[in-house]
C-alpha cells in the first residue's frame, strides 16, 4: 500500500526479520547519506551483512530487541531500537539511548518514525546521536522534544569496514 493509504504493523523482530532489516538499513542509508558518502562506502557496508547478519543474531540471541515496521505487503520499511545508556553517556543523566531509527525515504511525513521511536524508547529522557548535518533527522528529534546538548564527536571507523571519517555526530538529549 502507498504512504498515502499507509498499512503498517509494528512488531518485535525476530532472527528472520535480521537479514531483511540490514538490506533495508542499508537502502535507507543510501538514501539518506548517498550526497555525503561515495558508492564504495555502501558497497562495502553491503559485502558486510553477512557478518553483520551474523553479529545481529548473536545480540538477538542473547536478549537484544529491536522493532520493525512493515508493509501490507511484508516488506520492511523501518526499524528501531534503544538500549540503556552507556558510561560515556551517563552524564546525560537519561536511562535510555534510541541507538537506531531508519525509515524509507518513501514514508518520511507519515507518522511513521515516531511510533517507531515511541515504541523503542518511549515518550520520556532519551538521547540519540544524530550525523551532523542530517537536518531533516535533526528536525525530527526536535518535534518529538530531543535538543543538542553540545557534544559532538567524529564518527570515524567503527570497526565494520565502513569508515564515516571525516563526518561528525550529534548528541541529542530530551530530558
Amino acid at each position: 500500500m502507498s504512504p498515502a493509504g499507509l498499512s503498517v504493523a509494528i512488531r518485535k523482530a525476530t532472527a528472520e526479520d535480521v537479514r531483511p532489516t540490514l538490506e533495508m538499513k542499508l537502502a535507507a542509508w543510501r538514501e539518506t547519506y548517498g550526497d555525503v558518502r561515495p558508492e564504495s562506502f555502501f558497497a562495502a557496508k553491503e559485502a558486510g551483512l553477512e557478518k553483520e547478519t551474523d553479529w545481529w543474531l548473536r545480540g538477538l540471541a542473547a536478549g537484544a530487541e529491536f522493532w520493525i515496521a512493515l508493509d501490507a505487503d511484508g516488506a520492511v520499511i523501518g526499524c528501531a531500537g534503544g538500549t540503556p545508556v552507556q558510561d560515556d553517556d551517563a552524564d546525560t543523566g537519561v536511562p535510555v539511548e534510541l541507538q537506531m531509527l531508519y525509515v524509507r525515504a518513501a514514508y518520511y511525513g507519515t507518522g511513521l518514525g515516531e511510533r517507531l521511536l515511541q515504541t523503542a524508547v518511549g515518550v520520556g529522557p532519551a538521547l540519540a546521536w544524530v550525523v551532523q548535518g542530517n537536518e531533516r533527522a535533526i528536525a525530527f528529534y526536535r518535534k518529538h522534544g530531543f535538543a543538542p546538548d553540545g557534544r559532538v564527536e567524529p564518527c570515524g571507523d567503527w570497526g565494520d569496514g565502513v569508515d564515516w571519517t571525516g563526518l561528525n555526530e550529534v548528541r541529542l538529549v530530551r530530558r
